[in-house]
């Protein structure tokens, strides 16, 4: 680990031999592996970006020239090459490195990343800013295949392919197939052809000095293209699109890399680099499992295995088998996942029908007016996604579904505080946005049994749904009848009430107990249904109390609590209202319980803020 220090920075990589530099490549697998089995994080993404990662800090100029990395979480190399090794004992933990670029973190780190498909659009609105103000260096947009499958990028190709004369540079990291060495040769010496000075001026002065209306020309021309379709193949797209097409390369090959990047660093106009991969490149267990290695919590590096497991099943495995157990008895039910079989618990549905499950890549948008077309069909779509992925397709779900009221149920995972990932993923504002849309019904179970009687009772709306729940065990703590569309009071209060959304029940009931304790009566109903707002139970409930607040696992801007306030100020004007949520800002990256300890969202916190509350009412 001799080179691997904060001292090891992108100037001494540009001056480094090939030999070194190979070496380099196994002292920083081995450092990740080290590293990330202790802290978790992305860590087959990561080994199989090495090389690249080093060939582009030996042609670049960084942080002169500008890297984007799109989605971000293969950027650990660039990290470690950026002077940040010695703190990856921290990565995302509280107070610690950042498992994605943060601008504020280095200033090797250019855009701020955690969601896919938009560092192209990012690299060209830098090169087009470059140009403008007449500054002179390179913007690489680092972007993967599965990326590459959202619109956003495909949006940014056809803008900047366009732009002839604004120098930009797609890296394209494809890990999701093999390379043939003969394939991958002859394209290299038809890349070092095309992108020759001799072969650029012989291109231009054809064109210069004959008639590109005449037969010769236009016979030169289609034979070019032709040539091209033949022997390039994939990179037919791309060229069509405007860009120069360099590759496919072997991207565990640096020189194979460094060679090919200064071609494209002296390319004129838009230029696109494909680079073949192998993700968990080096270490077996993710080589053989790369979906499995790609997010990981703390694990023995030696068999792969997590160093801790719940007994408990999350609520990802219990809607999927939940589902896959409704699929049995309903043959309308189909799936639809954007490249998260795994990670939403469809694995177990998919296993069963996989003709009824699609995966439409990362491309939330199409995932959402893909389903709306399935339920018009007659046929019950389930979209699984990742809360804060779900924001991506916000304009499809009130457009495409809410406003023609379709039959669609949005199985919102990773809702809430997700702790370690960040700002970027932290899923705490669905509450807000979906229960302003028209026709919406949204549900937040606070268990997997809740989750279960949700999701069939969702199926048997002739609307959409969305039911949102949080990453982790689903164990059954709550006492709740079986789910009827409506809240239910657990425990009856005369000084107050704490009306809890979805996970955040648990916080509720200690909170209660903690009131109890200090000569407070605290009542506490489980909320379930935030949109429709139960206005009977609250309508039940202003006339037991004075005093209601809500807590809920989202901001609190535009949140249930908002809900429940516009009717309370509407029909009970003299009943006080509190809410307790996350605050108007984005939430850092750390450990759950030390941000809910610092948020004010423990059952303690809950517990001391009610009191203060009431103290002040009276």
């Amino acid at each position: 680990m001799g080179q691997i220090n904060k001292s090891l920075i992108s100037e001494k990589v540009r001056d480094m031999s090939v030999r070194d530099m190979e070496l380099l490549s196994y002292e920083i697998r081995d450092f990740l592996l080290d590293n990330v089995s202790k802290t978790g994080g992305h860590l087959a993404s990561n080994l199989g970006a090495v090389e690249l990662t080093i060939a582009l800090h030996h042609v670049f100029d960084f942080p002169k020239d500008k890297l984007v990395w799109d989605v971000g979480h293969q950027a650990y190399v660039h990290k470690i090459l950026t002077g940040r090794a010695e703190e990856f004992t921290s990565l995302r933990q509280t107070n610690g490195l950042s498992g994605f670029p943060k601008r504020c973190e280095s200033e090797y780190d250019v855009f701020d990343s955690g969601h896919s498909s938009t560092s192209i659009s990012a690299a060209f609105g830098m090169a087009v800013a470059r140009d403008y103000k007449g500054d002179n260096y390179d913007v690489i947009a680092v972007i993967g295949d599965g990326a590459l499958t959202g619109g956003t990028a495909f949006e940014a190709l056809n803008n900047a392919g366009a732009a002839k004369n604004t120098k930009s540079i797609v890296v394209l990291n494809d890990n999701g197939m093999s390379i043939s060495p003969a394939t991958g040769s002859l394209t290299k010496h038809l890349s070092t052809l095309r992108t020759s000075s001799g072969y650029l001026k012989f291109k231009k002065g054809l064109k210069e000095h004959l008639d590109s209306k005449g037969s010769l020309y236009k016979y030169l021309e289609n034979f070019r293209d032709s040539l091209k379709y033949a022997i390039v193949d994939g990179g037919a797209i791309f060229e069509e699109l405007g860009f120069t097409y360099l590759g496919p390369i072997d991207g565990h090959n640096i020189t194979e890399c460094i060679d090919t990047l200064k071609l494209a660093k002296r390319t004129e106009g838009p230029v696109i680099v494909h680079v073949i991969t192998k993700k968990g490149k080096g270490y077996k267990n993710a080589e053989n499992e790369p979906n499995k290695f790609h997010g990981v919590s703390p694990f023995d590096k030696e068999t792969g295995k997590p160093l801790s497991k719940s007994s408990s099943p999350s609520y990802s495995k219990v809607f999927g088998d939940k589902l896959a157990s409704l699929a049995d008895v309903d043959n309308r039910i189909v799936a639809v996942s954007a490249a998260m079989i795994d990670g939403t618990g469809l694995d177990s549905f998919v296993k069963k029908y996989p003709d009824r499950l699609h995966d439409v890549g990362i491309a939330e948008g199409h995932a959402v007016s893909f389903a709306a077309g399935l339920a018009l069909s007659g046929l019950k779509p389930v979209v699984a996604i990742y809360s804060t992925f779900l924001q991506r397709a916000y304009d499809q779900i009130l457009i495409d579904v809410c406003m023609q009221k379709l039959p669609v149920v949005f199985a919102l995972d990773r809702a809430g505080n997700v702790g370690n990932d960040g700002e970027t993923h932290h899923g705490v504002f669905d509450l807000s946005y979906l229960s302003s849309m028209p026709n919406m019904t949204v549900l937040a179970p606070a268990d997997g049994k809740e989750l279960e009687d949700m999701l069939e009772y969702a199926l048997n709306l002739d609307g959409p749904c969305a039911i949102r729940y949080p990453r982790g065990s689903a164990d059954a703590y709550n006492p709740s009848p079986e789910f009827d569309g409506g809240s239910v009071r657990l425990i009856d209060g005369s000084d107050c009430e704490i009306w809890a959304v979805g996970k955040m029940l648990d916080v509720a009931l200690k909170a209660s107990e903690i009131l109890k304790n200090n000569g407070i009566n605290a009542g506490v109903v489980n909320v379930r249904s935030v949109k429709p707002l139960d206005v009977n139970t609250l309508s039940e409930s202003c006339s037991i109390v004075k005093n209601i607040i809500t807590i809920e696992d989202n901001t609190v801007i535009g949140g249930f609590g908002s809900l429940l306030n516009g009717f309370i100020i509407r029909n009970y004007p003299d009943i006080a209202t509190d809410n307790i949520g996350w605050p108007d800002k984005f939430i850092e990256q750390g450990n759950t319980e030390d941000l809910f300890e610092k948020y004010g969202l423990t059952a303690e916190s809950v517990a001391e803020r009610i009191s203060e509350f009431i103290e002040r009412k009276n």
